[in-house]
């Protein structure tokens, strides 16, 4: 019987490696990305994964599928998994408005909190070196955007709100002081010691958050400054409210603050796409376990949702394509642990059994673009397969207890791009030689 099973799992190993051999692609030149433009067609969400938040050729292969879509097809601007505050600033200067920094290094060095190498990174500042310059020929309603989508900055959305206010609403602004004040006691640590305290006292801040969220709304059509500016302290109001809940459910098992987290992306999507207009586009970058559809891994069963399911449930009329990425060994960027010191730390080869290992032997070593609608009715892929995911903190001694996604691949993405051997990226907050750019910078992009 062992034997029988052994052979068995061989067999559909076989099938699976030459399925991937014969539907996928080479990917070497920007012109191995014609499939690719072709199958988005006219897409008006195309979101772009990553298998780690420390990975070069993540970062440099999605700015040049970015920078197709931007010159090909229109498409409006990025939504990032990064803070809102942080990614305005970077926002305001790929626009080129007044005020909004000297340099790209002394705006992108702003970005202090960690995981500080997700977005201050040499990678990064290509991309908006890029931006800024197409944005130089453009009208000023038709530049394209930069921003963050997630829920984390709570204390520098509300500085930010604070100090708009100051010059535009007196009476919101005291709202503002109000949920900050009640915000001091609990410290700065993102949120631990108020989710504790949230225990005792289910509501704590709330109140004051909702009035000043309240109060912005009600206002905002009557502030005398850029309407992004406006747009952007209604955008800080929100992340300080959903930061709250957030923070709140922290402290309880089970998916809450996933979901909160998720859906705060989502809403926040939607507010942008609002502002651009009917016919906006918007290209997403975040990790592979927010943009690949949860019912497709093990993440449904826990009762989580994330912004690739949201997205296509509420906006398949419109075109959703989801890209996932993967490697199947390398070196990244990451820490042994929350808010150590960066490091570059080895990625072995994959898993045995895992996507990664399968590619791999699929590929002998190239790199590959799969569009998944060529596999979706195919035998061995209705069922999930190990698929590794490395977040800001990684071990791998230990990874294959738990950096492994069970994932039915052609229903989590549209499209997969594998890269053979990956490498890490270029942070900028290292201490010493801090200004030196990396040789290739900037990197083709």
């Amino acid at each position: 019987m062992e034997t029988h099973k052994s052979i068995k799992t061989i067999n559909n190993s076989k099938e699976i490696i030459e399925s991937l051999s014969h539907s996928s692609s080479a990917l070497e030149t920007l012109e191995d990305l014609d499939p690719l433009m072709e199958y988005i067609g006219t897409a008006k969400y195309v979101l772009l994964g990553e298998a780690s938040h420390g990975t070069h050729e993540y970062y440099t292969w999605r700015a040049k599928i970015t920078q197709r879509l931007i010159q090909e097809k229109g498409f409006s601007f990025v939504g990032v998994e990064g803070d809102w505050p942080d990614c305005y600033r970077l926002n305001r200067f790929a626009k080129g408005y007044s005020n909004s920094g000297t340099d790209l290094y002394s705006v992108i060095s702003e970005f202090n909190r960690w995981p500080t190498w997700m977005w201050a990174n040499w990678e990064v500042a290509a991309f908006i070196d890029w931006l800024k310059i197409y944005n130089e020929n453009r009208s000023s309603d038709k530049r394209i955007g930069f921003y963050g989508l997630d829920v984390y900055s709570f204390r520098e959305s509300m500085h930010s709100i604070i100090e708009y206010l100051k010059k535009n609403d007196s009476k919101a602004l005291q709202s503002a002081k109000k949920a900050m004040e009640c915000f001091e006691p609990f410290g700065q640590d993102e949120g631990q010691s108020y989710a504790r305290a949230s225990a005792l006292v289910p509501e704590l801040c709330e109140k004051e958050v909702l009035q000043m969220l309240t109060e912005i709304r009600t206002n905002a059509e009557n502030y005398n400054s850029d309407a992004e500016n406006v747009m952007s302290t209604e955008q800080n109001a929100f992340v300080a409210r959903n930061a709250e809940k957030y923070y709140r459910a922290m402290i309880k098992r089970g998916s809450a603050s996933w979901n909160i987290r998720d859906e705060h992306m989502v809403s926040t999507i939607e507010r942008l796409m609002k502002f651009h207009g009917k016919e906006a586009k918007i290209i997403v970058w975040e990790h592979n376990t927010h943009i690949g559809d949860a019912r497709a891994t093990n993440m449904a069963s826990e009762g989580m949702v994330n912004v690739g399911q949201l997205l296509r449930e509420q906006h398949s009329n419109d075109g959703v394509v989801a890209v996932g990425f993967g490697s199947y060994k390398g070196s990244v960027v990451a820490g042994r642990n929350w808010g150590d010191d960066m490091r570059k730390i080895k990625v072995p080869e994959a898993t045995e059994g895992s996507w990664e290992h399968y590619f791999h032997q699929a590929s002998k070593g190239k790199n590959r673009l799969l569009l998944l609608n060529k596999l979706k009715d195919k035998k061995n892929f209705g069922s999930p397969i190990g698929h590794r995911a490395i977040g800001v903190v990684y071990n791998p001694e230990h990874e294959r207890f738990g950096n492994y996604v069970p994932t039915i691949l052609p229903e989590r993405y549209d499209a997969f791009i594998f890269l053979d051997e990956t490498t890490a990226l270029h942070p900028i907050h290292i201490q010493t030689e801090k200004n030196q750019v990396p040789d290739t910078y900037p990197f083709g992009i």
